[in-house]
């Protein structure tokens, strides 16, 4: 496959979610190429939906390769978010089980169909509390996880997310050097690190400097305070200038739009609008202006 793009110093992609649900994943990945993305993250949440990809034939997995080949596009990261419902560090052993099974099985979707890095929710417990215990069985089925995932040369990192246990570069930095691993890595959400440092521009910046040589991609979300998704680029408090800066620096050249698809919009008009304000974010800053 041609490499797309190749007078840029990045790569740009979207989230498989800011598309309808009902259009086939080869139909995204056409018009994710036709509005100029180098490549789209798939989506596996805590959806059965979702999750059934993991159970995918052999067959399924060929026709996606083929799909992403035909519509000169790739497909080299997954958002999995399904650890939501399903958290490695839950105190419901059942519930723990299932979330290691989710993990295991997006470490091997991943190697076959050729996704390199896996983003992973920042969570030990999503819907019950975070307690000493979760935090423990988290850090426990992580260390098991990230072995898995370095067998099968993918690499996982972390989603700093929306709740006090990781919503920061540095919060997750204290596991990746723990576990100290090149497999285990930091892919931030510049929205929730806004949110976590209330829009203090210098220590957004500071803490996604503080990643540097950790930190294989970024999540370009718009937020407003409290506020963590569905805001619409440009009308939120993300400095994306700065945000960009500071990751650039710290050696980041994939960079991934994420917001979703919306009922009534007219989502296509709002892809290309997406593309259009991150590009020219990206763009000067690719070139060192």
């Amino acid at each position: 496959m041609k490499e797309t793009r190749s007078r840029y110093r990045y790569s740009f992609g979207i989230y498989e979610k800011a598309m309808p649900p009902t259009l086939a994943l080869s139909e995204k990945l056409l018009v994710a190429a036709r509005h100029g993305y180098d490549f789209m993250e798939l989506s596996i949440d805590e959806s059965d939906e979702k999750l059934a990809r993991l159970e995918a034939s052999a067959q399924w997995k060929r026709e996606l390769r083929d799909a992403a080949q035909d519509a000169g596009i790739r497909i080299c990261t997954m958002c999995l978010s399904g650890h939501r419902k399903y958290p490695i560090g839950s105190a419901d052993r059942r519930t723990r089980a299932r979330g290691m099974e989710i993990m295991k099985g997006a470490i091997l979707l991943a190697a076959d169909i050729g996704i390199r890095i896996i983003q992973i929710a920042g969570y030990d417990a999503y819907y019950e509390p975070s307690t000493e215990t979760t935090q423990a069985l988290f850090a426990e089925n992580l260390e098991e996880s990230v072995a898995f995932a370095a067998r099968h040369g993918v690499c996982l990192a972390f989603e700093t997310m929306e709740t006090p246990f990781m919503n920061t570069v540095e919060k997750a930095l204290r596991f990746v050097r723990k576990i100290d691993s090149p497999f285990l890595q930091v892919y931030p959400d510049v929205g929730n690190v806004t949110n976590a440092f209330y829009g203090d521009v210098a220590r957004i910046t500071e803490d996604i400097s503080s990643g540097a040589g950790h930190v294989v991609a970024l999540h370009l979300k718009e937020t407003r305070p409290g506020i963590f998704r569905e805001v619409p680029y440009g009308q939120g408090q993300v400095n994306f200038d700065a945000c960009i800066a500071a990751a650039f620096s710290a050696g980041v050249r994939m960079f991934t739009s994420e917001f979703w698809f919306q009922a009534g919009a007219d989502w296509e008009l709002d892809i290309e609008r997406a593309s259009t304000f991150l590009r020219a974010k990206l763009d000067p800053i690719s070139r060192g202006e």
